[in-house]
């Protein structure tokens, strides 16, 4: 089955294990907001039935939705948006989260690294964005053939 042999791929298994770490860390929902670019963490959240997943097609709507869904649950909420502009529609519920103390997970996939600052489009400067806003921030390098989990 090709779903089982990309199992094993480098970047199939960062996504799986990324997916696995929220869930060990109470997330139980991750609102999506899909493209091309975080494919690879929507299947690996599609995999594990155990989180709960909604899909919406504006950012705005994912984020609001996380944090009314984790303030009513106390719970730690992820959300997974595509590259380019969509984090920038993810600043307002932040911004909110962040003065009320209301755990949300921002995950933003990103355009290759070969493809920054070279004028590509959907290419957005994501690190640093939200860091008034936040406690604490990733930048994840692409897996290589041996990833360091």
């Amino acid at each position: 089955m090709d779903d089982q042999k990309n199992l094993n791929e480098p970047l199939a298994l960062w996504c799986t294990c990324i997916i696995e770490e929220l869930y060990r860390q109470g997330v139980d929902l991750i609102c999506l907001s899909p493209g091309s670019r975080s494919t690879p963490l929507v299947l690996a959240a599609a995999r594990k039935l155990e989180v709960k997943k909604k899909v919406f097609y504006d950012e705005r709507s994912a984020a609001f939705f996380a944090l009314g869904y984790a303030k009513a649950k106390n719970l730690p909420v992820a959300i997974l948006t595509t590259s380019g502009s969509a984090l920038g529609h993810l600043l307002p519920t932040l911004i909110e989260a962040y003065e009320d103390g209301i755990p949300l997970i921002l995950i933003t996939a990103d355009r290759p690294y070969e493809l920054q600052n070279v004028g590509a489009n959907q290419t957005t400067t994501q690190t640093g964005v939200f860091d008034s806003y936040t406690v604490a921030s990733l930048n994840l390098p692409p897996p290589g053939a041996d990833p360091s989990l």
